[in-house]
């Protein structure tokens, strides 16, 4: 029943917001989340490590990916150019030879070709049965 107020003449009624129940139900709700904030863990990704590897790669290819998506081939100091679908002989020609078994390719492109076309060479190296794929990247500055 609102509080009645006598002044002057006749009865008033009293607008006002009893604020004693919102800041009890305020304070039991930061309670319940200072209790269970601490409880809730973080979804937490188990990222691989850097030089835990069993073997060093025997000799590293670079496969090059220019502006207008043409590859070419780095084995050492000879530079080959090659089509997306030519890279399977290649690379299966190179896991044939003695010690190339063991061969890890670094994928280098350039910043404004497609992404898909790189996924594309990933998809081409892992038919030739490379195991061990790298991308290159730049250092900020």
């Amino acid at each position: 029943m609102p509080a009645v107020a006598h002044r002057g003449r006749g009865r008033r009624t009293i607008n006002e917001i009893n604020m004693v129940p919102f800041i009890d139900v305020m304070l039991v709700l930061l309670i319940i989340f200072m209790v269970t904030a601490p409880l809730i863990t973080p979804s937490m990704i188990n990222l691989p490590s850097v030089g835990k590897a069993g073997k060093q790669p025997d000799n590293v290819v670079q496969v090059v990916i220019a502006k207008d998506e043409s590859l070419e081939l780095k084995i050492k100091d000879s530079t080959t150019k090659l089509s997306a679908g030519s890279i399977v002989q290649v690379m299966k020609q190179l896991q044939a030879t003695p010690g190339g078994e063991n061969t890890a390719v670094v994928i280098s492109a350039d910043r404004t070709v497609k992404y898909e076309a790189v996924v594309n060479v990933m998809n081409e190296l892992q038919k030739a049965g490379v195991q061990r794929v790298g991308l290159s990247v730049q250092l900020a500055k």
